[in-house]
């Protein structure tokens, strides 16, 4: 079924469609005053559910709503939201003015543009107001940005409104920064919904044999202190290492800044490199601070089916055929999905449908972070079983 096909337009007729087209839009236009009231900090908010209508109404806080927001997207849903157009005149060289409109467009293309912080939907519009500045069938992209409302229309499935209502919970959770160092460098990490962002490092520019060796070693661990204190928007900060290096840092936050240190937590790792943060991660690292974290939890999965692939006992499978039959046989026990698969094989979505409604424990793996990656590799969809199946 389409994404709401446009309000029913089957069974509204199209002068009545267009009123209440025109009504919508105005209220839209309207309603995007509202960002003044909500600020990053903030979790998603979900306005509106309509089971008439297929509408989901919310307004994405942060970049991990959007990239959520991102995930339940489909070709074919119907968006509206803000946006503008450029309107050019009869004249001669005239660019053209943007004009603020609200736009109502059928997706074809979902991009997440993490980078510029924006959700780019692009397609061919089906209505809009004011409609002298809009032109049904033309294509548009709109751009969807924290602290707008938007309307999402579509065919909703249980997972897809679980995931909104998780990402709700999941931004109220304390995000959690990495870093990772020794006598050398700093790495500096940040753990957010949809993976590990590897933000900077710091290099430690003294060396034993120079006679300033002291100074430039104490403004290392001085600059790494100061980098740490700016992570006012994470709940917990974890800081590890292979030898002294963190315990030096350690003995200057004491005397520096205690009240830094109290948000804190010492760990030990092999290296300060990407290697050194997945290895604190595999370790239950994420159980100990933030307990629950879904990253943790899908290193923890793909861990488990690799070692059960390893020891050929039968009760870890991968690959369509083979998950499905398992489903059917109701002998998974959890199921493995990449969102990427999900999101573009319609035969995933009915086979994770089934799972649903048979009651069993399901993990969406975000196609970005490490263990997603691995998941991919076996075609981005596994299982682990109760028990073996021939």
């Amino acid at each position: 079924m389409c994404a709401c096909v446009v309000f029913h337009c089957n069974i509204i007729r199209r002068e009545k469609y267009k009123k209440l087209c025109k009504s919508f839009f105005e209220l839209e236009l309207r309603s995007n005053k509202i960002k003044t009231f909500y600020h990053q900090n903030n979790s998603m908010r979900i306005l509106k559910t309509d089971e008439r209508t297929n509408e989901v109404r919310l307004i994405p806080e942060n970049l991990e709503d959007l990239w959520h927001v991102e995930r339940v997207l489909s070709a074919g849903d119907v968006v509206q939201s803000k946006s503008f157009r450029r309107f050019k005149t009869e004249k001669e060289g005239d660019s053209g003015e943007k004009k603020e409109v609200a736009i109502s467009l059928v997706v074809e293309k979902v991009e997440f543009a993490k980078l510029s912080n924006k959700l780019r939907l692009t397609g061919k519009i089906n209505a809009g107001h004011p409609e002298e500045f809009v032109t049904v069938g033309s294509y548009h992209t709109i751009d969807v940005e924290p602290g707008y409302p938007v309307s999402i229309f579509k065919d909703w499935q249980d997972y897809q409104i679980k995931r909104l209502k998780s990402a709700i919970e999941e931004t109220k959770r304390p995000r959690l920064a990495i870093v990772a160092m020794d006598e050398g460098k700093a790495l500096f990490s940040t753990v957010l919904g949809y993976g590990i962002n590897y933000d900077f490092e710091i290099e430690n520019k003294a060396r034993k044999r120079d006679s300033d060796f002291e100074k430039r070693n104490a403004a290392f661990y001085a600059e790494v202190a100061l980098a740490l204190a700016k992570k006012e928007n994470v709940g917990k900060i974890v800081v590890a290492g292979p030898g002294f290096a963190k315990d030096n840092l350690k003995k200057y936050l004491e005397q520096k800044n205690a009240k830094l240190l109290k948000k804190i937590t010492f760990e030990s790792c092999s290296n300060a490199e990407h290697s050194g943060i997945n290895e604190l991660l595999k370790g239950g690292l994420l159980a100990k601070v933030a307990e629950g974290e879904r990253i943790e939890k899908e290193m923890k999965l793909i861990e488990r089916l690799m070692a059960e692939l390893g020891r050929e006992s039968g009760l870890a499978i991968y690959g369509l055929a083979n998950v499905r039959g398992a489903v059917e046989a109701s002998a998974v026990e959890e199921l493995l999905v990449l969102d990427e698969v999900l999101r573009t094989r319609k035969e995933v979505e009915k086979i994770m449908i089934e799972a649903e409604r048979k009651k069993t424990k399901i993990t969406i793996f975000s196609h970005e972070a490490d263990a997603g990656k691995q998941l991919g590799a076996f075609g981005g969809l596994a299982a682990v079983l109760r028990y073996r199946i021939n």
